[in-house]
């Protein structure tokens, strides 16, 4: 899964990296993916269980992507099956009067996980760095200065014992294209519609150079950026999935220990 990381300090072109790559999962296939899928997940559950038990560690993943490109399958596939108890899921829209009267990271902050949980963004902070640059919604002086205070952020996550993955899920415009043609013709996807994805599809190298730019000079040992081959939505699913086992796995949460004097207990 290595190849998918963007190392820290290199410059990154998206160009570069093939959105339809499935060399990392040899022997998988669309036909037979659900079988590893579900296979990750099951060991997913126990260690997110562990995780929640313990309550010493804290996982913080991010998800991003252009319009279409698959933040919500993926969190719906990858976390199928997990403990609600010990798992929650923000999608940030846009901010609301109150959030905009504060910083950009005050409504982040709040939202990120305690101790023993899992915490999904479904779009994030990064929002600040990229929509608002592309949609000029802030000046260059305000939102540049916003990579250093993320990376300062993470880094104070990072310090109090949160695990950081961050995804760039990564479509090619033909298969936005695609994937907007099938919302526009089936009536049930229309709602997930919005004049904006046209307009920000017109602005698809600006976008493109946005995160490129992000990915560069955020992507950090303590909170690292994986890109991840979207066009196929099978692999993508099992490519982020065996990352987040990866990473719960080194963590290796402990069944915590039972009550004082549990052993000489009786059930009457």
């Amino acid at each position: 899964m290595k190849q998918f990381l963007v190392l820290p300090n290199t410059p990154v072109k998206l160009s570069s990296w093939n959105p339809d790559d499935t060399s990392a999962l040899p022997g998988v296939t669309k036909e037979n993916h659900a079988i590893s899928l579900e296979y990750i997940r099951v060991k997913l559950r126990e260690l997110q269980t562990r995780l929640f038990a313990e309550r010493k560690q804290k996982v913080l993943i991010i998800v991003q992507a252009m319009d279409t490109g698959g933040k919500d399958g993926t969190v719906r596939n990858v976390f199928y099956g997990i403990d609600p108890l010990g798992l929650e899921v923000t999608a940030f829209k846009g901010p609301t009067q109150e959030e905009l009267d504060r910083d950009f990271l005050w409504r982040v902050h709040k939202r990120v996980p305690g101790r023993g949980m899992i915490s999904v963004f479904n779009r994030s902070h990064y929002e600040d760095v990229i929509a608002v640059r592309v949609r000029n919604l802030a000046p260059k002086t305000v939102w540049e200065k916003r990579f250093a205070h993320i990376n300062a952020f993470e880094k104070l996550l990072a310090d109090e014992g949160t695990t950081i993955l961050k995804f760039f899920l990564h479509i090619s415009p033909e298969e936005q294209k695609n994937r907007l043609t099938s919302r526009l013709k089936n009536p049930e996807k229309n709602w997930k519609l919005a004049a904006s994805d046209f307009q920000d599809r017109e602005r698809w190298t600006e976008f493109i150079r946005a995160y490129e730019e992000a990915l560069e000079k955020t992507s950090t040992p303590h909170a690292p950026w994986y890109v991840i081959p979207a066009n196929k939505k099978w692999a993508r699913n099992v490519v982020v999935a065996t990352i987040v086992r990866n990473a719960l796995e080194a963590l290796n949460p402990a069944w915590p220990p039972g009550p004082p004097g549990l052993e000489t207990m009786e059930i009457p």
